[in-house]
């Protein structure tokens, strides 16, 4: 059976999702719950599940896992979405998906478009598969977190103008916005530092392997994040100063593990 029309079928479900979150916010403010809100959550499924079918059958084969630059590419945004889905069932964030679900139909689509080969072989350790899954997992409720700064950013800029628009009288209160914020970067520190930890314990050669790129980077990620949540509980970090903090550590954080892999697969030619 081809994949393109499960493909299409779930960038069409995503992008159907980010227009319900769209029109609730710059259409109908008032329309916070209800109908709305179940069409969002309920097409972001629909592209969840569909996506979900996409990524078994281009990463799991007998040869192994195939992990190439777009295949992990989707399963990031992949587990970005999920974990964004399944917060929103008991937390007020689904508006984050206006970003996420656009991104993720984004990289449904290069991987339908540019298919490529990269495994990780059946042989390889139980430490090493524990290590992918927590880096995942960290970079979803990061990159979750960066999305929640950059709202708050714009929800700062016009509360100091005094001018909030239907926009941002539709998010939650600053505070609450901002609990959120700290909430999901103190998850996301944890399991960076298990993924870390995890990584240390398998990495022999770090320069005969290619990891120095991307193994100082994910440390200075980790101690940007780190040294927010101790300027918060210490100084008592919020408002613009953790939005920087926060933008800062994601960006150095991707740079870590897709700039190093765009290099070594896509212009070096080497697994990554």
């Amino acid at each position: 059976m081809s994949i393109a029309p499960i493909a299409i079928a779930s960038i069409l479900s995503y992008l159907g999702s980010a227009g319900v979150i769209g029109w609730r916010l710059f259409a109908h403010a008032d329309s916070q719950r209800g109908p709305a809100r179940g069409v969002t959550l309920g097409l972001g499924f629909v592209g969840l599940a569909l996506h979900t079918w996409l990524l078994y059958a281009a990463i799991f084969s007998h040869a192994g896992l195939n992990l190439a630059f777009f295949n992990a590419l989707s399963l990031a945004s992949w587990t970005v979405v999920a974990s964004l889905l399944i917060s929103s069932l008991s937390k007020p964030i689904e508006n984050l998906g206006i970003v996420i679900m656009p991104l993720a139909a984004i990289t449904v689509l290069l991987d339908l478009l540019y298919p490529s080969v990269s495994f990780m072989g059946e042989g390889v350790s139980w430490m090493l598969k524990l290590h992918v899954l927590l880096s995942m997992l960290a970079y979803s409720l990061l990159t979750l977190a960066s999305v929640q700064a950059l709202l708050l950013a714009v929800q700062d800029h016009y509360l100091r103008k005094r001018r909030p628009n239907g926009f941002i009288r539709t998010l939650p209160p600053l505070m609450t916005m901002e609990a959120l914020l700290f909430e999901m970067i103190g998850i996301g520190f944890i399991l960076l530092t298990l993924a870390l930890l995890s990584g240390f314990a398998f990495l022999e050669n770090m320069f005969a392997q290619h990891l120095v790129h991307k193994t100082v980077l994910s440390v200075v990620a980790w101690m940007v994040f780190g040294g927010l949540l101790l300027g918060r509980r210490i100084w008592g970090w919020r408002g613009r100063k953790a939005i920087a903090w926060t933008l800062s550590g994601f960006a150095i954080l991707i740079l870590a593990y897709f700039g190093s892999k765009l290099v070594l697969e896509l212009l070096l030619h080497r697994g990554g």
